[in-house]
């Protein structure tokens, strides 16, 4: 049996019909860039998050940009971030100026906040807390030094749509929240597309303005700005599929239930799930002390693999300019040699589910 890592053309035939006439009502409608389909996108991710404000743009990294944009972070300012985070979380701060300052994980893979005030300088302006992997991170401790040292909050939660900590989902815990919607996430569009949610109003205008050439009104343009505009085909996809988020997440984490329950072997360290949060198990990822020769063979049994992440940003020759030498983040670093993530799609079947436990269960 051969198990690819990701299938999405399942998710689609899950739903085809009902992408195939959206797709065609936008064609007949005539408008295709920051229409209805957007907007009323942006109203039902609002209220789906539990944010009064979304707005839709181009892509996941976009968020971050021009979230940190809008809170005017820039040149001189730092903003701490965990180490172990894909690389688009540390550009979403660097590529308007300011410093990315590194915090090891925890146990749960997610920033380590009783690490946090020690990295806390006159130069700090915000935290970004990831939600990596698909769980919410523990907030508690994170909102207090936030307030403590009257620091911005963002959330990359371009992982975690629909995960919650203490009952609220993540997105509305910082002053901005960011989400990808890339094809292969839990609410994934069918290409790049992108959105942010927040309670302030004015950082939603300055956004809405910043994605659309720094233009209010058409041609009135207050600020050098970007072209990041949510398209509307995309819009109707996510508006389709959020319909069904709740029962495509309920999906995943049956599956993610059954491998902690049934996958048993002691060269194989399982996720933990900490406590007051949740897990949309946007990837399920294992830790295996020798990674090389397990993934010699899960690709022997064609069972699908994937690292995340086998460089971290602080040794990527795109952050060479940090000067951050090799063994500052034993943990971070431990993590990228010997975490693999295993196949966790929506449309797996149970013989799919089977062979990747007993496949496992052998090694």
């Amino acid at each position: 049996m051969n198990i690819k890592f990701n299938d999405l053309l399942k998710q689609f035939e899950m739903y085809k019909t009902e992408y195939e006439q959206k797709v065609i009502s936008v064609l007949n409608s005539g408008w295709y860039v920051l229409g209805n389909e957007v907007q009323q996108f942006e109203n039902e991710f609002a209220e789906y998050v539990g944010s009064k404000y979304c707005v839709g743009l181009a892509s996941g990294l976009d968020a971050l940009v021009l979230a940190f944009r809008a809170l005017d972070i820039k040149n001189g300012d730092e903003v701490i971030v965990q180490a172990n985070t894909y690389i688009a979380s540390v550009m979403g701060i660097s590529m308007n100026g300011a410093t990315p300052v590194f915090v090891e994980p925890n146990e749960y893979y997610n920033i380590d906040y009783e690490k946090i005030e020690e990295k806390i300088t006159n130069k700090t302006k915000a935290i970004l807390v990831v939600h990596l992997y698909g769980q919410a991170t523990n907030m508690e401790k994170i909102l207090e030094i936030c307030s403590k040292y009257n620091l911005f909050l963002v959330e990359d939660c371009a992982q975690s749509h629909g995960a919650k900590f203490k009952g609220e989902m993540t997105g509305t815990f910082g002053d901005v929240g960011c989400f990808s919607f890339y094809p292969s996430k839990n609410l994934g569009a069918f290409g790049d597309a992108g959105a942010i949610t927040t309670n302030n109003k004015e950082i939603a205008e300055n956004i809405k303005i910043l994605r659309n050439y720094g233009s209010e009104k058409r041609y009135h343009n207050k600020v050098v700005g970007f072209n990041s505009r949510l398209d509307e085909i995309q819009a109707g996809f996510l508006r389709v599929k959020l319909k069904h988020l709740n029962d495509l997440m309920e999906e995943r984490v049956h599956i993610a239930n059954r491998y902690c329950n049934e996958i048993i072997n002691t060269k194989i360290k399982l996720p933990l799930v900490n406590r007051n949060c949740t897990a949309v198990w946007h990837l399920f990822v294992l830790c295996v002390e020798d990674r090389n020769d397990f993934v010699e063979y899960l690709n022997k049994n064609e069972v699908g693999n994937l690292v995340h992440y086998p460089i971290p940003p602080h040794l990527s020759e795109a952050y060479k300019y940090l000067g951050i030498e090799k063994g500052s983040f034993p943990l971070t670093e431990e993590y990228a040699n010997k975490v693999i993530s295993i196949p966790i799609f929506n449309g797996m079947n149970k013989e799919e589910i089977d062979y990747v436990i007993h496949i496992i269960n052998k090694y």
